[in-house]
């Protein structure tokens, strides 16, 4: 297996959906509740990396043995099976993936205490689930709401908590605090997964998927996927009013227009290998103008 075939298996062109939400906990820990742990970080930095490709080589795994059209998806679009790729290979890395992170993880939790335990369960249980089962999570109406809600609320609580788990109180004012500062990649990454689903419409229905487009159509979800948009901006903008963030995250506002015209793009036409990446622009550089601009605001401060 070729390094770029590799790195397609893993979906590492997504792995933003994951480091950036990390990176913006490790910020807000800082910055809201003073405290930083480089190790810790490091660690669930290792950890979480891994985990996330496990989960992704898992998806097309799991897409690949439970394919119905065997002869264009299984053969032509699954990667597995287009670079024909040994499904045992497959199994045998992401389940070396998957211990190495939980290993990891146990350490962690032997130096931060038990919440994390249990947080970590509960990612690796949406994980394993969202391609795995009797009913995927990735192919049920919950899908956008299991990745936005894990990938960027709970990747960001953690952040936070392993960073400040001396000072962390587990109230539902700091819980409100890490939910509004992590909403925008909440809702990107779910709006990555939604424009998946849109482009997706037929493919999904010829193999009995039945996503959130089943339900509510490509119009409705085109009309969903720009009302979370708008939510986005208007988190970071409460963010910084309620001094949860510095002032700096508001030239994020600057990308309007980017992710305007992205989301136009997306309207117009719901192709796969066109305009699916107008949902990966947006959550790019969306979570990484957040993430920069909130640094930037740091370094002001301790100047």
């Amino acid at each position: 297996m070729s390094l770029n075939v590799f790195l397609e298996l893993v979906e590492i062109k997504a792995k933003t959906a994951s480091i950036l939400p990390m990176l913006l906990g490790v910020c807000l820990s800082v910055y809201y509740f003073h405290s930083l742990s480089i190790v810790n970080s490091i660690l669930f930095f290792i950890a979480m990396l891994l985990f996330n490709m496990a989960v992704d080589m898992m998806d097309n795994y799991n897409d690949y043995n439970h394919a119905v059209d065997t002869v264009d998806y299984k053969q032509n679009t699954n990667i597995i099976g287009r670079e024909n790729i040994s499904p045992r290979l497959v199994l045998g890395l992401l389940l070396a993936f998957s211990t190495v992170a939980g290993l990891i993880g146990i350490y962690l939790v032997t130096i931060v205490g038990l919440p994390l335990l249990w947080m970590g369960i509960f990612c690796f249980a949406v994980g394993i689930f969202y391609s795995s089962g009797p009913f995927p999570l990735s192919g049920l109406p919950v899908g956008e709401f299991a990745s936005g809600f894990t990938m960027g609320f709970m990747i960001v609580l953690i952040s936070v908590y392993i960073n400040a788990f001396q000072q962390f109180a587990w109230t539902w004012t700091n819980i409100g605090v890490v939910f509004l500062v992590a909403l925008p990649d909440e809702l990107w990454i779910s709006n990555l997964l939604l424009a998946n689903n849109i482009c997706d419409a037929g493919e999904d229905e010829d193999n009995h998927r039945h996503t959130i487009i089943h339900f509510i159509g490509q119009r409705n979800g085109l009309y969903s996927f720009a009302i979370k948009n708008v939510l986005a901006f208007l988190a970071i903008i409460f963010s910084a009013i309620l001094h949860l963030a510095p002032w700096t995250v508001l030239l994020t506002l600057f990308i309007i227009p980017f992710v305007i015209k992205q989301t136009r793009l997306l309207f117009a036409k719901q192709v796969k290998k066109e305009t699916f990446p107008c949902a990966i622009k947006i959550l790019f550089i969306g979570s990484l103008v957040q993430v920069v601009t909130y640094a930037i605001g740091l370094l002001f401060r301790i100047s």
